[in-house]
Formats: structure tokens, C-alpha cells, sequence
């Protein structure tokens, strides 16, 4: 039968009260009966500690594996970026628009962003902690017609893979 460490304990618990009850004396029984549970924590002791390390080495087994896969993760996402960045020269090199099979569609998608120069116009300027362009209020003033020195209407040309 396995014993757990709170059997141990209670065993315990229970030959001190009996050493109590007996005014403190210490009969040969008793002491034998201590004994046993003493050997017996440090046996359940030693096993706990084994499985502790035990477990601290697989944590470091972890550690270095994450480590690993997180290295991994970044070299693949730069060889997609060097991929992705590779076709789309191609494809505006030979101005398709547009590589459609059963199995991949390859498109641009235009999106828009403010690129900004450092003589904006401060009423563009968000006030904050730090001072920073207001893109969306730029964005709209161009489209709608005003001309906002220091800032222009950049189209993008985006690469999807679906």
C-alpha cells in the first residue's frame, strides 16, 4: 500500500498525541512506531524531490524548445516576406494584376496610407503626450479635396494569398 505524505503526517500527528497522553514517555512501542514513520517521510521525501527535479529539467526541456520554435517562426515568417515580396516585383514587372488557378488565387488589394514629412501643417497634429500625425484626418482632407502641405495619398499595392 502506498502511503501519502499527509497519511505520514497524520500518523505522526497521532503518535505526538499519543506521547502526550502518556506524560511524555517515550516507550520503546512508540519509538519504533516514530521511527518507521520518520524512514518513511524520508523515503516519500527523497520522491518527492526526485519528481521535482524531475519535472524542473522537462521545464528547461520546455524553455530551450520554445526558444527553438520562436527562432524557427521568425526565419520562416522572413522567408515568407522575401517570398511574398519576390512574386509581387514579378507579377508588377509584368503587370499581372491578378495569378487565378483551382487551387490559389494571387491579387493585389489596394489600400491607402499617409506618408508624412516633417513640415506638416499643425493643424494635422494630434496633441498628446507625444505629438504624432493625425492620418485619418489627413486622409480625409485629401480626399476631399484640400491639399495638406507636408503630406500626400500613397495607393499600395498589397499581395493576398487566399
Amino acid at each position: 500500500m502506498k502511503v501519502t505524505l499527509y497519511q505520514i503526517e497524520q500518523e505522526y500527528i497521532n503518535l505526538a498525541e499519543t506521547l502526550i497522553e502518556n506524560g511524555g514517555e517515550l516507550t520503546p512501542e512508540l519509538e519504533t512506531q516514530l521511527t518507521i514513520t520518520k524512514d518513511q517521510l524520508q523515503n516519500k521525501g527523497v520522491c518527492y524531490g526526485m519528481v521535482i527535479k524531475d519535472i524542473e529539467a522537462e521545464n528547461d526541456v520546455i524553455d530551450a524548445e520554445i526558444k527553438r520554435l520562436t527562432e524557427l517562426k521568425k526565419s520562416r515568417s522572413k522567408a515568407i516576406d522575401r517570398l511574398k515580396d519576390n512574386l509581387s516585383q514579378a507579377m508588377q514587372l509584368f503587370e499581372l494584376e491578378e495569378i487565378k488557378t483551382p487551387l490559389i488565387k494571387i491579387n493585389f488589394r489596394s489600400s491607402q496610407s499617409v506618408e508624412v514629412d516633417v513640415n506638416l501643417d499643425q493643424k494635422y497634429v494630434k496633441t498628446t503626450v507625444s505629438t504624432a500625425p493625425d492620418k485619418v484626418a489627413i486622409k480625409e482632407a485629401i480626399k476631399s479635396g484640400f491639399e495638406v502641405t507636408g503630406a500626400r495619398l500613397v495607393t499600395n499595392q498589397n499581395i493576398q494569398i487566399k
